[in-house]
């Protein structure tokens, strides 16, 4: 089937719930990919900043080929080697205690709320709040979606799960006056990406950490994007020398197949006891078997420096860019998670782009977001950005 066929049968047989391109992806290498008509594209969503390797990349298609020829799954009725070596990698490279195995962004942060306030139920503070930020998002199962401070993302689907305090992205003292005498954990996410590509301040950060200490709170890390090496290290949070106590991750975890996981500290982690949390596919043999091999590449001193490396040039490139632009109100983020904000809405330009064979996203109305695979090279940049300054030209400046 052609791009045409694909998009016709779709449109007939799925449900309507999201805003898609007119095109169908049906092959990937690295960093480029080929829709069902043949058309190439670089790509520099990498499937909102899921495929951490690349397309394709011949790691990850070993390892779940040699897993798919072992066990695919046997549920969590049973120890499962896989996900115990994951586990245990996760466990070292975080300095955290345990992990629980999910499948998405959205159900890791579900499993860490869940944790806070079991947690806090043992200790006799049951029905605890949880401070969270305006422009976040954590993802649209409800209590994900009642902790996202994001209103667009709620309509329609009150009454949202209560106990959640909002403060203002890298404000502390917003955030003190949030605390109250039931607060047992702050929730936020080292850059706000569906938020429009918003970095924490360092000291804010590192402010966040100390109020937590001192009030007692949980401090929990939403690295569903961050995390896996996206920052140029395995975690964001390593970034400003802080300790969390819970972790969330998902995205590149898996470097294509869905993963998602929730790490904590010991004391935390034991709060959880059997029963009180499942997931019939969470931490699957084939899904950790890859993501073990996606940890060990991140881990490796090569992805990391390239990401780095890759940062540095490409945030060159969108700088040189907005200097000689008057719409470019500036160009922020960390590592490979980059986006610049412009002085209108970018969904025409995103559309300008794909036109000629590049792929980005949006991060709000007026950003447009890079997140593409940590492996990116330097001609698959300059295709990027050539790309994207003969879009800029046809969209014009204001």
């Amino acid at each position: 089937m052609d791009n045409q066929q694909i998009m016709a049968v779709g449109s007939q047989y799925l449900m309507n719930t999201y805003a898609r391109f007119p095109l169908a992806l049906v092959r990937g290498r690295g960093s480029r990919v080929w829709d069902a008509d043949g058309n190439e594209y670089v790509d520099m969503v990498a499937g909102i900043a899921v495929c951490a390797l690349g397309h394709a990349h011949p790691a990850l298609v070993r390892a779940l080929e040699e897993q798919a020829h072992r066990l695919w799954h046997c549920s969590n009725l049973y120890w499962i080697k896989p996900q115990v070596e994951l586990a245990a990698r996760l466990c070292r490279h975080s300095g955290l205690a345990r992990a629980f195995f999910a499948n998405s962004g959205a159900e890791a942060n579900e499993a860490a709320i869940k944790l806070v306030r079991k947690y806090w139920h043992l200790k006799g503070r049951p029905a605890c709040d949880i401070v969270v930020f305006r422009n976040s998002f954590h993802g649209r199962t409800l209590a994900a979606l009642s902790a996202t401070g994001q209103e667009k993302y709620q309509q329609g689907f009150a009454p949202l799960v209560p106990g959640f305090a909002f403060a203002e992205f890298n404000d502390l003292e917003s955030v003190e006056k949030a605390v109250g005498p039931h607060t047992g954990a702050v929730m936020v996410e080292p850059v706000q990406g569906e938020g429009g590509v918003r970095p924490a301040d360092p000291a804010f950060m590192r402010g966040l950490a100390d109020l937590c200490r001192r009030q007692g709170l949980l401090l929990v890390l939403d690295e569903v994007q961050t995390g896996m090496g996206r920052t140029g290290k395995m975690f964001a949070f390593q970034n400003f020398g802080v300790e969390p106590d819970v972790v969330t991750l998902a995205k590149g975890l898996g470097g294509g197949f869905p993963v998602g996981a929730m790490l904590a500290r010991g004391e935390v982690a034991e709060a959880f006891a059997p029963g009180d949390h499942a997931s019939t596919f969470g931490g699957n043999p084939l899904a950790c078997a890859v993501a073990c091999e996606v940890v060990d590449q991140v881990a490796s001193y090569d992805v990391c420096f390239n990401v780095t490396e890759a940062s540095f040039y490409l945030r060159g490139l969108l700088e040189d860019i907005a200097r000689r632009r008057s719409d470019v109100v500036e160009v922020r983020g960390m590592g490979l998670l980059l986006g610049v904000e412009f002085t209108r809405e970018v969904k025409p330009l995103v559309e300008r782009c794909r036109q000629h064979g590049l792929l980005v996203i949006g991060a709000g109305e007026r950003v447009l977001r890079m997140v593409p695979a940590l492996t990116i090279g330097r001609d698959d940049i300059d295709a990027a950005v050539a790309i994207l300054k003969r879009a800029l030209d046809e969209w014009g400046q204001q």
